[in-house]
This record gives C-alpha cells, sequence and structure tokens, in this order.
C-alpha cells in the first residue's frame, strides 16, 4: 500500500499538476516502503518481494479504481487472479 499511494502521489504531482507537497509525502511513502519488507517474519529476500509482487499487482487495479477511477477490466480480473494465484503456491508450497 505504501508503494502504490506514494508512486500515485509522485504521479499526480506531475501528470495533474498537484502541488508539490504530493510529491514530497509521495516520497516518503516509498521511503517507509523501503523499510517495510524487512519488517517480515520470513527470511527469505526472494520470497517475499516475490509474494509482495502477486500482492501489489491486486492492490494497484484496486487502488486504481479507487483513486482514479479506472475500472479493471475482464483481463485485468484474470491476471489478477493468476498472480495471487502465484501467490498461494509460493506461500504454501511445502518445503
Amino acid at each position: 500500500m505504501a508503494e502504490i499511494v506514494g508512486g500515485w502521489l509522485v504521479f499526480v504531482t506531475f501528470r495533474s499538476s498537484k502541488p508539490w507537497y504530493f510529491a514530497l509525502i509521495g516520497t516518503l511513502f516509498l521511503v517507509s516502503y523501503g523499510l517495510i519488507p524487512v519488517l517480515q517474519p520470513m527470511d527469505e529476500f526472494g520470497r517475499i518481494y516475490a509474494v509482495y509482487g502477486g500482492f501489489f499487482i491486486i492492490m494497484s487495479f484496486l487502488f486504481g479504481w479507487l483513486l482514479d477511477g479506472n475500472k479493471p477490466d475482464v483481463g485485468d480480473i484474470i491476471g489478477g487472479v493468476v498472480s495471487l494465484l502465484g501467490v498461494f503456491i509460493i506461500m504454501l508450497w511445502p518445503r
């Protein structure tokens, strides 16, 4: 969520001429996003980011819909479900 909101704030600053402090706040969100993975209980960097990537896809569509009104289409939904299936395989695969 921190990366998506932060990225969106920087994006709208430059694309929609929002005030400069939107970009500053977005940058602070993006810095906090860089710290969040180290707080996760798993020690495997690659898996943390792979799982994050699957959730990032879903959350990007949801936040795009919420913040910009861009409703996901069928291809977005199918792609999101496929990415979520990948997350569950990565998380639940016996090791």
